[in-house]
């Protein structure tokens, strides 16, 4: 009896223990299936979303700019036609949330993209295969590498009358207004003086030339990227904003003291 009993009690130990191993083995291959099958998924859809070809950006842009620029970019009522325009400016205009166009107004407000980078990038290929155009610059114009004081002075001449002096944008006629440039990227400045968005006329070139885009880029990067010395700026925007709020707060505080001294003695 006593050497059968140690049997006994060993035999069901190795049942339930079976039973664990069992129970656990499952689990792990059930898990490691859900991991495996969550990460070819994830890749699959990745390598779709970068894959995307210029005739994925034909039939992206026939379903949502064809309406106002029409299937073949010769524009319509509602939109001009696109010929010439190339894949910077679809680049620019799509990138930075201004087209599609959610309503008719004096200017196409800037707000987030509706598009991933590579839908735009795909559609702007068909553009400029359909209809040449500006098209991306060299690295070396982006780089931030000009000349700084020559890149201020040109934007001074050319661009301070809409955009502000220190690029924080302006009104303009009839509601339109010349955005702020100060969180700009350099390709879109690039794109901006190249392509003539909205109210802003093309520096081509002859008038403008790369190197001194580059120059001009610069700039406003090293501006973006400075600390404003003058403390508070009012938005940057001059002397009347700064002279309009010494009159309206400081004269008023002046008035409203001598008022109230006047009733005290009273």
């Amino acid at each position: 009896m006593a050497s059968k009993t140690p049997r006994r009690h060993t035999g069901r130990r190795s049942k339930w223990a079976a039973a664990a191993l069992i129970g656990v083995g499952l689990l792990l291959t059930g898990g490691i299936y859900a991991g495996a099958s969550a990460a070819m998924a994830s890749t699959t859809s990745t390598d779709t979303a970068s894959a995307l070809t210029v005739e994925d950006g034909k039939k992206l842009f026939q379903a949502n700019c064809a309406t106002c620029h029409g299937l073949d970019l010769e524009g319509t009522a509602d939109g001009p036609s696109l010929y010439g325009v190339g894949e910077l400016s679809v680049e620019f205009q799509v990138s930075t949330g201004r087209m599609p166009l959610q309503a008719q107004g004096p200017q196409a407000p800037q707000k987030a993209p509706q598009f991933t980078e590579d839908q735009i990038k795909a559609m702007a290929a068909w553009v400029q295969s359909v209809a040449p155009g500006p098209t991306y610059p060299d690295e070396k114009i982006l780089d931030g590498g000009g000349n700084l004081t020559e890149g201020a002075e040109l934007f001074r001449i050319n661009c301070a009358m809409c955009h502000n002096v220190a690029a924080a944008g302006g009104a303009l006629t009839e509601g339109k207004y010349a955005p702020a440039l100060t969180k700009t990227s350099p390709l879109h400045i690039y794109a901006a003086m190249v392509t003539g968005p909205q109210n802003m006329p093309v520096f081509n070139n002859m008038t403008i030339t790369p190197d001194e885009k580059r120059d001009i880029i610069s700039s406003l990067m090293y501006l973006q990227k400075s600390e404003p010395v003058g403390g508070f700026t009012l938005g940057s925007l001059g002397p009347v904003s700064e002279g309009l709020f010494i009159w309206i707060f400081g004269i008023g505080t002046l008035i409203g003291i001598s008022v109230w001294i006047t009733a005290k003695s009273n």
